[in-house]
């Protein structure tokens, strides 16, 4: 078990639960306010999700594998006095994603917006590269009228889109609530494929695009506009940057370190924590960095269970690693590849409605030497490859390895792949869930499958249990790695300012 000695009682301190990219970014920014903290990991690293495996003597990311929104790193990362250009080499790969389409077309996308458009251009035709550069500032609208109610400023309440429709009724209309992300694209892009890259932004929070309202299309403008970066390393350098972070501003990291459950006195305010091993640190202020029906179905008692019930969950994934034999030259691989079914809308059709995993699935591959500047073996490269798959709940099978073998063969016969590349690390559902605990292997929390997922998504402050805070994926403002950071920041934010 990895300790730092503390400099102060338990009591004095605020302690994190979970050393993901909500938790540590919780800790910093308490930290760096003066606090005492300690975070508590229950496995032996930080991370998270952003995690890291060992094959052969090579290192390979095993969890998320785009950064977007830097700034947000860059603020929690300056608060220790760090910063991403100096801490996190943000690396820019050309192409940034190749996209192989069920028309045989192939498109890739750039870092840069305006090579991303001639791109279009040259593989889709002008009326193509038209409809995104319109598309993308419908986008932007819904970014910049949104992102101050829904992913900066405090959870938001139903409230929040009434006032948004009162006062500001055409920005209400930018957000476009009503729609679904595949009904906008059906109004504003008439190319097939191209509508297939934008729909599948709604996997990046693990929803449905066929179902999740046209609001989540900031996502588009997010990657495509504002940029989708590697980072140099691994992505893993963001969870170890973080992690001196936090050590350079007095926060206490244990690992190894599992929370058995949250103690509440008589008035039903927080009152200490409870390791295994029956160890007990008395504290005033918790921040949770786990999935929130962990929390409400074993953290707590049932006396303090003040959050509703959870939201259905995303999607989950089965993922792998190829040990595959490097290519080089004109055929060698680029950073991203997405590898579309022949039928999308029956990939989704088998994850939330036959909850079952896709028979055709999409496949996605991470060529990590080109997305993050990883080495690998000699003659091999590592290739990171997920599949989309249903969470394990309402009695959804498993059969992740199932899955993940007819991804391999969509990979083989589109000749992305050698038929000697060795699966050297794989992960299914089951082991998702397993790690991560009340997961039921939800990659990204709560799905936004429908118009109130936003205002149903768990609050950073528990106001039933007085000294509970909430910094994970399935709390606001959702999954994936930069509102992960977020979601700590604001829950460190009303720790600091004593809501």
């Amino acid at each position: 078990m990895t300790r730092t000695t503390a400099t102060t009682t338990a009591h004095e301190a605020v302690v994190v639960i979970g050393a993901g990219m909500g938790g540590l970014s919780a800790a910093i920014a308490l930290g760096a306010a003066g606090r005492r903290v300690v975070l508590l990991e229950a496995g032996d690293d930080v991370g998270g999700k952003v995690g890291e495996v060992v094959a052969d003597g090579v290192g390979f990311d095993t969890g998320p594998s785009v950064l977007t929104l830097p700034d947000i790193l860059d603020d929690i990362l300056g608060r220790a006095g760090m910063s991403v250009a100096a801490d996190v080499v943000l690396v820019r790969p050309g192409p940034a994603f190749r996209y192989r389409f069920p028309s045989g077309r192939v498109l890739d996308v750039f870092v840069a917006v305006d090579e991303t458009l001639a791109s279009v251009e040259r593989a889709l035709g002008r009326r193509a590269r038209d409809e995104l550069a319109a598309f993308l500032w419908y986008a932007r609208d819904i970014w910049e009228t949104s992102k101050d109610d829904f992913v900066f400023g405090p959870a938001p309440s139903v409230a929040t889109l009434l006032r948004l429709a009162l006062t500001r009724p055409l920005d209400m209309l930018k957000v476009d609530p009503l729609s679904s992300m595949q009904g906008a694209l059906q109004r504003k892009i008439t190319d097939p494929d191209l509508r297939l890259l934008l729909m599948r932004y709604a996997t990046y929070n693990g929803s449905d695009p066929f179902s999740a309202p046209a609001t989540l299309h900031c996502i588009a403008h997010v990657e495509l506009a504002l940029g989708g970066y590697g980072v140099s390393g691994g992505m893993m350098t963001i969870a170890r940057a973080l992690r001196r972070a936090a050590d350079k501003v007095g926060v206490v990291v244990r690992t190894n370190a599992r929370v058995r459950r949250i103690d509440v006195d008589a008035a039903g305010a927080v009152a200490g924590v409870v390791l295994d091993g029956d160890e007990r640190l008395a504290t005033r202020a918790v921040v949770v960095n786990a999935d929130v029906a962990h929390l409400t179905g074993a953290l707590l008692p049932s006396s303090a269970r003040a959050l509703p019930k959870p939201s259905a969950p995303s999607m989950s994934g089965a993922t792998m690693v190829l040990k595959a034999r490097r290519r080089t030259g004109p055929a060698a691989r680029v950073a991203h590849e997405v590898l579309f079914p022949a039928d999308y809308q029956a990939e989704f059709d088998d994850i939330f409605r036959r909850r079952q995993s896709p028979r055709d699935p999409t496949v996605y591959v991470c060529a990590q030497e080109h997305a993050h500047g990883r080495t690998g073996w000699p003659d091999h490269e590592p290739l990171f490859v997920m599949a989309n798959a249903p969470a394990l709940q309402d009695g959804v099978v498993d059969d992740g390895e199932a899955l993940l073998s007819r991804a391999r063969a969509r990979l083989l016969q589109a000749g992305m792949i050698e038929d000697d590349d060795a699966v050297v690390w794989q992960r299914t559902s089951g082991g998702l869930a397993e790690r991560f605990f009340g997961s039921q292997g939800s990659l990204y929390g709560a799905a936004s499958n429908t118009r109130q997922s936003a205002f149903a998504r768990a609050p950073n402050v528990v106001t039933g249990v007085p000294g509970l805070y909430l910094a994970s994926g399935t709390a606001h403002p959702g999954g994936g790695v930069p509102l992960c950071l977020q979601s700590g920041l604001r829950a460190a934010r009303a720790v600091v300012d004593g809501r």
